[in-house]
């Protein structure tokens, strides 16, 4: 039967738009299905939203034509510090110090605003011959056969493509109706974010807080501005969410402390909840799951969208060298050695996540005491510590090619 295209992404987020400009570039015709309105996407109205890029995928945006866009919008970071506290207590003497100067590839990371991203890969697809964007609509059936799968959307339009790769978020139809099965719990946790402004600098510093009820992100964001990622039970989050913008600045300043002086908001307030879910499989017949679609953990390692950008990076590397050969890239042999790359790297992720949620959201005496000695001697090790600053530059384990910056 004849394609419309040879790949079809259901799901036009950070990740799904990375990825159709990253299979375009190396020669794929792409259609990219999206059920977001193109004027939300394209908005350049700040809402609070933003993401911490570990260096790798600032340089898979840099490979991708991306980074030029967003860099004048971005904020280093350039040094990490992490420590127990309590709410009014401040942080624990015993902090974990990590500094980009440890290592010689520059900052460990950067903050962008979602709106800077999002607008800068649309703008880049609006640019891509190779990629027909489908707004406004969602694929709500599939069926796959021998030479390829057809579509059906929400139109009730058919598209024909040799390989389907579900970006649809954490609670994916297209691996639902693959029989791709889950595995995974909900955390009772509550993430409310947010963006304030403050007094003084930041100095291009990130903080993260581990609380008792969990972990408190405090991020640089360009200017006297930090992005805010707050842990609480799901019960407490719901209650705080419901207060005034006065009430709810008067309960995150003594979880905040005063070390960047007075706050207030400098955005909309979000909450989501917080879960581990981890599909038993990231393939199927003719189907590919990427970013939450395959994998989803707990934020306390600021690592959701760069273990999604290392599956963009992975994948296109995958579909690239098989097309060179002759493949059908939607083949089963082929879709499994991307799974073979990204399916152990995110059981770990979410094995480590977990475990230290675990560890550190309690007020346990005997267990603080233990994190406290355990992070003063980590910073006291400097070679375990320039191990774990590469680890959340994302510089460690095998790098597909975009990820060190380097063409497929």
């Amino acid at each position: 039967m004849k394609r419309d295209t040879d790949i079809l992404i259901a799901g036009g987020g950070l990740n799904g738009s990375a990825l159709a400009l990253a299979l375009a570039g190396v020669g794929f015709s792409v259609s990219i299905v999206d059920p977001v309105p193109p004027a939300d996407k394209r908005s350049d109205e700040f809402d609070g939203r933003g993401y911490a890029l570990a260096l790798t995928s600032q340089r898979l945006l840099q490979a991708l034509g991306i980074w030029p866009e967003v860099a004048g919008d971005a904020q280093p970071i350039l040094q990490i510090k992490v420590s127990d506290g309590r709410a009014s207590e401040g942080a624990s003497p015993f902090v974990l110090e990590f500094d980009h100067g440890e290592i010689e590839e520059g900052p460990m990371g950067y903050m962008v605003e979602d709106r800077y991203l999002r607008r800068a890969l649309m703008k880049a697809m609006d640019s891509a011959s190779a990629v027909t964007q489908i707004n406004s609509e969602s694929v709500v059936a599939q069926d796959v056969d021998a030479s390829g799968v057809t579509v059906t959307l929400s139109s009730g339009r058919t598209l024909r493509a040799g390989l389907l790769i579900g970006c649809d978020g954490r609670n994916s139809a297209t691996a639902t109706r693959a029989g791709i099965k889950r595995t995974g719990w909900n955390y009772d946790q509550t993430a409310l974010v947010c963006a304030i402004g403050h007094q003084k600098a930041h100095d291009g510093i990130a903080h993260q807080f581990f609380m008792p009820s969990g972990p408190l992100a405090i991020l640089p964001l360009p200017g006297n501005r930090s992005s805010i990622v707050w842990t609480e039970t799901t019960a407490e989050a719901a209650r705080i969410q419901r207060l005034s913008d006065d009430e709810y600045l008067a309960a995150l300043q003594p979880r905040f402390g005063d070390f960047l002086g007075p706050i207030e908001l400098a955005g909309q307030r979000f909450t989501y909840p917080l879960e581990l879910t981890l599909a038993d499989a990231f393939v199927a017949d003719r189907t590919a799951l990427v970013g939450d679609a395959a994998h989803r953990v707990h934020p306390i390692a600021g690592q959701g969208l760069n273990a999604g950008l290392k599956d963009v990076a992975a994948l296109a590397e995958v579909l690239a060298l098989s097309r060179r050969r002759g493949e059908d890239v939607g083949q089963s042999d082929v879709l499994m050695r991307y799974q073979r790359w990204r399916r152990f790297d995110t059981a770990s992720l979410a094995l480590a996540t977990d475990t230290f949620n675990r560890l550190f959201s309690n007020d346990n005496g005997i267990l603080r005491l233990g994190r406290d000695l355990g992070l003063g001697l980590v910073n006291s090790l400097p070679s375990l510590r320039r191990n774990l600053i590469r680890e959340a530059a994302g510089l460690t384990g095998d790098l597909p090619k975009l990820l060190q910056g380097r063409p497929i």
